[in-house]
C-alpha cells in the first residue's frame, strides 16, 4: 500500500464516520521534536585540579624541550 492509497483510505473512513454518526474528526498538529543537545556534566573541583596539573606539567615539559634545543 502506497502513501497515496493510505491517505485515500483514511479520508474515506473519516468521511464515512462523519456521514454515519455525525461524529467529528479532530486533526492535531504534529508534536515538535525535542532538541538533540548533548548532555554536559559540569566539571568537578577534582577534574579542574587535574586539568590545571596537566597544563602545568605540559608547560614544564615545553620549557625543558625549549632549553634542550638551544
Amino acid at each position: 500500500m502506497t502513501k497515496e492509497q493510505l491517505r485515500a483510505e483514511l479520508e474515506r473512513k473519516a468521511k464515512s464516520l462523519i456521514d454515519r454518526g455525525g461524529g467529528e474528526v479532530t486533526l492535531y498538529a504534529a508534536q515538535t521534536k525535542p532538541d538533540k543537545r548533548p548532555w554536559r556534566k559540569s566539571p568537578s573541583r577534582l577534574n579542574d585540579a587535574f586539568q590545571a596539573e596537566l597544563r602545568q606539567v605540559e608547560s614544564l615539559e615545553m620549557g625543558t624541550l625549549e632549553g634542550a634545543r638551544r
